[in-house]
């Protein structure tokens, strides 16, 4: 199997292809260049490997959550290339690539949403893939909570960002946290395997980001008083 994976959900940029289970990859700290270096990162994967996209077998991207305009970005490259190339797609989620960089079979992901919020879940590991204990969601960091049972490990830049609010709550808790870790393309690759693995595949038009947040413009006290509506 031979797919690239593109993500550029928060401020790194990464482009990864996947060649029967050795994988290639690039990524830049984009900051707001995302569109400008995404396509050429491709380029090079491509032109290195002496692949054309047509000579692949589908295309994976980060589907978030994460930056609502990177998600657009990656989605929309994504769409782009795969209906030109008449590929499926898969959408892989941001947090579970962290998850996987830790290599614990118990994972609390903790992204930096900002606007004093995160995005979080946890995941326990089974078999090769994760299921997810808590599932995906923004939030305030003083509500994020580690699920029992076990030995967890925390992970994602969350706890660098708003580490004085999760940390004292949260760090007894954890056998250790990894606050450097992000989502990226490289590590979405094995979670893309098993999805396009399992026939999940799809039309490259059904491709569509998890945003999460359902309205950007809401103040932190308002988002406090839905909370607690």
């Amino acid at each position: 199997m031979k797919f690239l994976v593109l993500d550029t959900s928060t401020e790194w940029c990464s482009a990864a292809l996947w060649l029967d289970g050795s994988i290639q990859a690039r990524r830049v700290l984009a900051e707001q260049r995302h569109s400008s270096l995404l396509l050429p990162m491709v380029d090079e994967l491509l032109r290195e490997a002496g692949l054309t996209l047509r000579q692949l077998d589908g295309i994976a991207y980060g589907a978030g959550p994460g930056s609502f305009t990177g998600l657009r970005i990656a989605c929309a490259v994504t769409q782009g290339l795969a209906l030109g190339a008449d590929l499926p797609v898969v959408g892989v989620s941001t947090l579970e690539s962290i998850a996987e960089q830790t290599g614990a079979g118990q994972v609390l992901t903790v992204l930096d949403a900002r606007m004093a919020e995160v995005y979080w879940a946890a995941y326990r590991r089974e078999g090769t893939g994760w299921l997810a204990v808590s599932e995906p969601q923004l939030a305030l960091p003083d509500s994020v909570v580690v699920p029992r049972g076990g030995d967890w490990v925390g992970a994602g830049n969350g706890f660098a960002a708003l580490g004085a609010v999760l940390r004292p709550r949260l760090a007894s808790q954890l056998v250790r946290i990894d606050e450097l870790l992000m989502p990226d393309a490289a590590a979405m690759a094995p979670l893309a395997a098993m999805a396009f693995a399992r026939g999940e595949g799809s039309d490259a038009a059904l491709a569509a980001p998890i945003y999460l947040r359902d309205k950007v413009a809401l103040t932190v006290d308002e988002r406090r008083q839905k909370k607690s509506a």
